[in-house]
């Protein structure tokens, strides 16, 4: 029982630091272009952190059906 808590928590702790990893690149990106080219504010961690996880709500392929 115990190997099974243990997998349970290391899965969401995987899926707590590749989140935290793949905010990193939209900060920077953002950091990078926005400001410059349309005026906008820089974004910190937390802020891209909520962006990535919006747009990949909004932008995730939940289509099931599969060509046989």
């Amino acid at each position: 029982m115990s190997d099974v808590i243990g997998a349970i928590v290391g899965f969401i702790l995987l899926i707590v630091v590749v989140a935290f990893l793949m905010a990193l690149p939209v900060m920077w990106c953002w950091n990078y272009v926005m400001p410059d080219l349309f005026g906008l504010a820089e974004l910190d961690f937390w802020h891209a952190l909520v962006l990535s996880l919006l747009s990949g709500m909004l932008f995730k392929n939940s289509s099931s059906s599969s060509k046989d």
